[in-house]
């Protein structure tokens, strides 16, 4: 029978474990603002202008050069009428 001390002692080290491994991890911002955009048959300039930015913003969103604020995440997702969730996701590397 294993006590409840290793079994204690276990759960800590895999929890360390995690950690460790989740601090060399890159987390990125990844996005389908460009084919969100392609489908609704927009500019860039013309999504620029409907979400009050300027046409260099959409590019390095689109890029994955630049995460938007909230409120820009949401203005894009509100003009595709798609969440949030399905423009932007976070990806561990």
């Amino acid at each position: 029978m294993v006590s409840a001390n290793l079994v204690l002692l276990i759960v800590k080290q895999t929890i360390h474990a995690i950690i460790a491994l989740n601090n060399h991890m890159k987390e990125i911002v990844k996005n389908n603002v460009n084919s969100y955009r392609v489908k609704k048959n927009m500019t860039q300039e013309e999504l620029a202008v409907k979400v009050g930015v300027t046409r260099q913003t959409i590019i390095a969103i689109e890029k994955g050069n630049y995460t938007p604020s909230v409120s820009l995440a949401l203005k894009l997702s509100e003009t595709f009428s798609v969440s949030v969730e399905k423009l932007f996701n976070i990806v561990y590397e």
